[in-house]
């Protein structure tokens, strides 16, 4: 439905932004809890990109608390502009379009899973190791 190029542009509005969040830790807890809220909204909806969606705000918490940092910036980047694109109500399909508004949501977080598979991969095994020091992203 959607092609790697234009999924690609989409996210890519994002990364000034997601390159100045980095840096500021009360924006970034803003957007997490905007992605939180609306993923918890969603959940329903955003069928296998759900579980992908709640692995990017596990590795954006552990980054920004410097729990996990065997990740490269430009990953970084890219998971926040994601996570930008997820919380914006203007996208390629708005969020207001009921039934649809949230499938290049979905689409966009898959494209950056399959971007990002090797890094996100090594951050879920660290997940899956440390998992007693890390909370529920999504409560």
């Amino acid at each position: 439905m959607f092609r790697k190029e234009r999924l690609e542009k989409e996210q890519n509005k994002y990364n000034g932004e997601a390159n100045e969040l980095i840096n500021n830790q009360k924006k970034l807890k803003g957007l997490l809890h905007n992605v939180i809220k609306k993923g918890n909204e969603k959940k329903g909806t955003l069928g296998e990109a759900w579980d992908k969606l709640q692995l990017f705000v596990e590795l954006i918490k552990a980054y920004s608390k410097g729990e996990y940092r065997d990740v490269t910036k430009s990953t970084i980047i890219t998971v926040i502009g994601a996570l930008l694109y997820f919380v914006s109500p203007l996208d390629l399909v708005p969020d207001f379009i009921i039934g649809i508004g949230i499938i290049d949501d979905a689409a966009v977080i898959g494209y950056t899973i399959k971007k990002l598979s090797g890094e996100l991969d090594a951050f879920s095994q660290w997940k899956n190791t440390n998992s007693s020091k890390l909370e529920n992203p999504f409560e």
